[in-house]
Order: structure tokens, then C-alpha cells, then sequence
């Protein structure tokens, strides 16, 4: 139904389908200010030179310090999958609400684990907080596929995924400050895990799973959505049967679910590598200054509503069909974060603003993709939507771990700007080859498989079953 003529929205300018995407879009604020709220505390907590001498300091060396910090992740890929079959068949508000409640609550209990319990029981905590968190994106995407019309899908999506950067540049800039102040270190824990626990209150009494299910949605607004969408008038319990060999035999997914890896490649190395290259190559320590942190991402989520809006024009005006409007978008996101990357291994030590602004720029960009392969899940099948971003999602973040592992392979000497250099080229080769795979078998209609077979009704009478079994003479 996507390039066909779409229903005119309703009159207003905010309607129940904008309340759930600002509530998902603090959802995903507040979660990734937990995920990354430990990033800058365990400056804190290590410090023997802090400036709060009433707060518990720990002994933990690099590696320690290392082990702790990527544990999350260690849960985090575990339940991509079963998040999206689970919000498929029981409702993505309730996986919301257990997911958001308990990383709140570990959130929370952070300072005292860490306290009676030492390094081991908080990474414990972090892959209970993983293991929570990837509900977030399966369940978020089974929601939008229920909630945005195929005319305002990108515009949607977009709005509520730019909450992850947003959460990201809210803790950057206000960890360091909570933990210099007389609150110390353990209320950079407090301050999310409670706004995690007031979140889950609100989606409680706000959220609804679809518009059939949400009681004030008015009669037009409900009728505009389930009309874009095509959902039946009288639709009864859809079958959750998932098809999975369809799924992984299908062209437009599995283009999908390379561009996706090949997205967290590059994203990953521009965020976690290239910090290093610059203090080691350029002799830069961006990490010590919380403004240039941030920036990446708060350029990120700035452009983001730039995208939103220029494809919102061209969706409006009808200048382009939106299978060629998902592909230029995100080929924006991969292609000139590629050409910064290359540009980034020949800048030299007398150009580090130029550095700084590539890094912005790449990432910046790089925020076109929430209108390119980022909500082509939903695209390709509504009603499988979490359970492809939860299969996607977990094997892009394998290659989140993968990707520092090859850097440190490559990388025998953190000085040399040649092996970087290399480093750069990979990760650009391979944005490259994620984003020439989506242009070319990545597609937008309804698949197929998006709906359960229709049971065949034999029309065969019962005197010829008889006949046929040989029960009855002819």
C-alpha cells in the first residue's frame, strides 16, 4: 500500500499517534542515558583525587574497567530476538513496561551493588540491564508499525529514534556535573534510574498498543491510521506464527540486515575509535572535554529533524516514490560518513579542528539513516516488524564488538597514522558494500510473508472423499 494514493491525516496538530511517539521518543532518551551513564561515573568512582571524598572510590584497573563497561552488551544481543516474537505476541506496552521498570530499578541499585559487591556484582547489573534493554528496539518497532501511517512512517520513526542521541548528549553533559557536585557519583544512577521509573508510570496509564486498543483515539484519527496501514475494518486475532524461512530466504531482507551491520561498523568505529586515533595520532584527548563528547551525537539528533523534514517535503509534494526515498536517504548516511572516514586518516596534527568538524559532519549525517534502512523493517512487514529489527538489530551489534577487535588487530602501534589509515578504509569499504546491497535488492512493498497462508477449504464433497477412499462404488 506504500505507493499508493494515502488516506489525508486528520484535522490537529497533535493527535494520539504524536503522544506515543513523544512517549517512546523519552523512552529511548532515558535509555540511553542508563546505557551510557556508567561511561562517565566510573571516571568518578575510580578517581583517588576526586573532589567528593564522601563517595567510595574503587581500585579497578583497565581491563577491569573494560570488562565492566562492555558487559552490557553481553545481555544485550541475547534477547533481540525473543523481545520481538514476545511484543508480537503479547503486547509491546507490557514488554516496555517490564524492560523500562527493571533497568530502572538495577539503575538504581547500582551504587550499592558496586558497594557489597564490588566490580563483579556490577557487571551482574549491566547484563541484567542488557538483557532488559533489547526489548526496547523490537517492542519501539512493533509499536510504529501499529502507529505511524505510511505517509508520516519516516517522519515518525525519526522523531522517536533521535531520543537514543538525545539521552546520549543529556548524560555526556550532565554526568560530570552530578558527579562534581555535593551529590556525587552514585546520583548520575539516581537521576536516570528514577526518570526510568516515572517513565514506566506514564506509558502505563498512556501507551496502548494499537489504535483498536486505545479508548480516547478519536473515530477519524482511528479510521486514518488503520486505513493507511489497511487493517480490516473487523479484524480478528491475527495468527503470531512467525515465518521464518521466508524471512531468511528473502532478498530484501537479508540486504537489509547487511546494511544494518555494515551501519554499526562504521557508526562504532567513528564513535569509539576515532576518539583514540585523535589523542594518539593528533594529540587530542576529546574525551576530557564533555562538549566535544557530546557533539557528535547532538549533531546526530539536530539532523535528524533536517532529514525529517526534507523528507517530509518530498513525500508531501509526491516528487519521489518511496522506494527511491528510503535508498537516497540512506545512501546520504553511509556515503558521506564513508568519504569523512577516508578523509580522517590523512588529517594531520596542525589540522585538528578539521578533524573535529569530519567527525561531526560523519556522524551527524549519518542520522539520514532513520529514513532509510532504520524503518524498513516496518516497511517490508508490518506484522513482523519487532522480530526483524531484533534479528537485525542483534547481528549489526555483533559486529559492534567485532569491529574494535579487528581495529585492535590492525592497529599494533596506536601512533602510526598508516595502520589507522587501514582502519578507515575498512569500515568506509564496508558502508560501501552494506549500502550498494540495500540499493540494489532492498524494496519497500508489503512482502508476502507479512500475512499468515489462508487455510485451504476443500470444495471436495464428502461422497467423492468416499469414492476416492474407496469406501463407496462409483
Amino acid at each position: 500500500m506504500d505507493e499508493k494514493k494515502q488516506p489525508s491525516p486528520p484535522g490537529g496538530l497533535f493527535g494520539v499517534r504524536h503522544l506515543q511517539t513523544f512517549l517512546l521518543f523519552l523512552c529511548l532518551t532515558i535509555a540511553y542515558a542508563m546505557r551510557v551513564n556508567l561511561s562517565v561515573a566510573i571516571v568518578a568512582m575510580v578517581d583517588r583525587n576526586s573532589t567528593n571524598p564522601d563517595f567510595e572510590e574503587y581500585d579497578w584497573d583497565e581491563k577491569t574497567q573494560s570488562v565492566i563497561l562492555s558487559s552490557f552488551f553481553w545481555g544485550y544481543i541475547v534477547t533481540q530476538v525473543p523481545a520481538g516474537k514476545l511484543a508480537q505476541t503479547y503486547g509491546a506496552k507490557l514488554m516496555l513496561i517490564f524492560a523500562m521498570a527493571i533497568c530502572s530499578a538495577l539503575n538504581i541499585l547500582t551504587p550499592f551493588g558496586a558497594s557489597y559487591g564490588g566490580w563483579k556484582l556490577v557487571v551482574a547489573s549491566r547484563v541484567l540491564q542488557g538483557l532488559c534493554q533489547g526489548f526496547i528496539f523490537p517492542s519501539t518497532h512493533t509499536l510504529l508499525s501499529k502507529w505511524a501511517p505510511v505517509s508520516e512512517r519516516g517522519k515518525l520513526s525519526t522523531y522517536c529514534y533521535s531520543g537514543s542521541q538525545f539521552g546520549t548528549v543529556i548524560m555526556l553533559s550532565a554526568s560530570g556535573f552530578l558527579a562534581s557536585s555535593f551529590l556525587g557519583w552514585p546520583s548520575v544512577f539516581y537521576v536516570s534510574g528514577f526518570a526510568g521509573v516515572f517513565w514506566s508510570i506514564l506509558w502505563y496509564f498512556f501507551g496502548g498498543n494499537s489504535p483498536a486498543e486505545f479508548k480516547s483515539i478519536s473515530p477519524e484519527e482511528k479510521e486514518f491510521i488503520e486505513k493507511s496501514l489497511g487493517v480490516p475494518e473487523k479484524e480478528g486475532k491475527k495468527s503470531t506464527s512467525t515465518p521464518w524461512l521466508s524471512i531468511f530466504t528473502s532478498l530484501p531482507f537479508l540486504s537489509l540486515m547487511l546494511v544494518h551491520c555494515g551501519h554499526n561498523w562504521g557508526f562504532w568505529t567513528l564513535l569509539t575509535k576515532i576518539p583514540t586515533y585523535m589523542k594518539n595520532v593528533l594529540d587530542m584527548d576529546i574525551k576530557q572535554n564533555a562538549l566535544l563528547s557530546a557533539l557528535p551525537y547532538l549533531a546526530m539528533c539536530l539532523m535528524s529533524y533536517v532529514f525529517s523534514y526534507l523528507a517530509d517535503i518530498l513525500s508531501r509534494r509526491e516528487v519521489i516514490p518511496l522506494h527511491v526515498s528510503r535508498k537516497l536517504f540512506n545512501s546520504i548516511g553511509h556515503l558521506i560518513p564513508m568519504l569523512a572516514l577516508i578523509a580522517l586518516g590523512y588529517v594531520t596534527k596542525d589540522s585538528v579542528d578539521m578533524a573535529v568538524g569530519l567527525l561531526t559532519i560523519a556522524v551527524g549525517i549519518n542520522s539520514a539513516t532513520y529514513l532509510g534502512f532504520q524503518v524498513n523493517h516496518i516497511d517490508l512487514a508490518p506484522n513482523h516488524a519487532g522480530v526483524l529489527m531484533g534479528i537485525t538489530n542483534g547481528a549489526a551489534n555483533v559486529m559492534s564488538i567485532i569491529a574494535p577487535l579487528v581495529v585492535g588487530f590492525v592497529v599494533q602501534d596506536s601512533t602510526d597514522p598508516y595502520q589507522w589509515r587501514l582502519v578507515f578504509f575498512i569500515s568506509a569499504a564496508i558502508y560501501l558494500i552494506g549500502n550498494t546491497l540495500f540499493v540494489i535488492f532492498g524494496r519497500t512493498e508489503v512482502q508476502s510473508w507479512n500475512n499468515p497462508e489462508p487455510k485451504i477449504v476443500s470444495t471436495v464433497s464428502t461422497k467423492e472423499k468416499e469414492i476416492e477412499e474407496g469406501r463407496c462404488p462409483k
